[in-house]
């Protein structure tokens, strides 16, 4: 073989052969079909072969893609042997490596108190990074699992339903809102908002912008979303502004010059636990998923 040939580009091609359709298989593997295309047809750049034969109307299989699907299968196969027997290791020393994130709050002491009270034996490794940095690591087995929230790709990833993030208003204490028992989006029109960019939480950003098209308007974005210290800093003495917060940061967020408040409508984000996919779950980890649903959705 002339080049380095990737685990995924054999996972793609694989998929690819099983549904003679392009578009399938990328629905399958939850990424978009011009990635899928992209990689296979490296890959039979690497190998120098015509692994399908397309047309308009259909996709088929060459005689050298028949001849390379078991093989592909077995490299793939073998690859989730290892990955389990690695896993199988560091599960008898009762370690859970989890990614998590700021914005988890009050949730993640919940969180620890009630995995150490159903595995005692157990010991969790917390890792902080930005979220599609955690989802690849787990891919790659550098983190057993990683709470995320809303919809990212997950392709090799099994995600599990954990819980419901409730999204409050940030505002200045000083602004007529702010006596509010509950704020409407349609009366933070005239207000900028400071949102995370859809770099780097497109599922919250599409959340809040949905919101505001729906009660009529477009939302005025002023400076990203940096730290929630130093936001939440010129929210509560800088010109009017708004950010939002899942309820569980903002418990934890009592800030001199900004009130949080609910949002009508009220929005909510899905938190997952994204763990490997066609992976067995440790015990740690089965846990950890019990411990999550524990949780008041509160």
């Amino acid at each position: 073989m002339g080049s380095f040939v990737e685990l995924r580009q054999l996972r793609y091609f694989v998929t690819v052969a099983e549904e003679l359709h392009f578009g399938r298989a990328a629905e399958r593997l939850h990424i978009v079909q011009p990635a899928v295309s992209q990689q296979v047809r490296r890959l039979e750049r690497s190998l120098g072969v015509g692994l399908f034969d397309r047309t308009t109307r259909s996709v088929v299989l060459t005689e050298a893609g028949q001849r390379f699907l078991p093989h592909a299968r077995a490299v793939l196969s073998a690859a989730d042997r290892a990955a389990d027997s690695v896993s199988e290791f560091r599960a008898s020393g009762s370690l859970v490596r989890l990614g998590t994130s700021e914005g988890l709050g009050d949730r993640l002491d919940s969180l620890l108190g009630a995995f150490a009270r159903l595995a005692p034996s157990a010991a969790l490794e917390l890792v902080h990074a930005p979220t599609a940095q955690r989802l690849e690591r787990v891919r790659d087995g550098s983190l057993d699992a990683t709470i995320v929230r809303g919809s990212w790709p997950s392709s090799d990833l099994d995600l599990t339903p954990l819980w419901m993030d409730e999204v409050l208003v940030a505002l200045p204490s000083s602004h007529p809102l702010a006596s509010s028992a509950v704020v409407s989006f349609a009366s933070l029109a005239s207000l900028p908002a400071r949102l995370s960019p859809p770099s780097r939480n497109r599922p919250l950003f599409e959340l809040v912008v949905s919101c505001c098209r729906s009660a009529g308007f477009e939302p005025v974005l002023g400076p990203d979303f940096t730290t929630a210290q130093d936001t939440l800093g010129t929210l509560g003495f800088g010109r009017p502004h708004w950010t939002v917060f899942y309820r569980a940061h903002a418990n934890l967020l009592p800030v001199p010059g900004v009130v949080f408040r609910p949002l009508d409508p009220s929005p909510k984000m899905q938190t997952y636990l994204a763990t490997p996919a066609n992976r067995r779950l440790t015990p740690e980890l089965a846990a950890l998923i019990e411990a999550a649903r524990t949780i008041d959705a509160g």
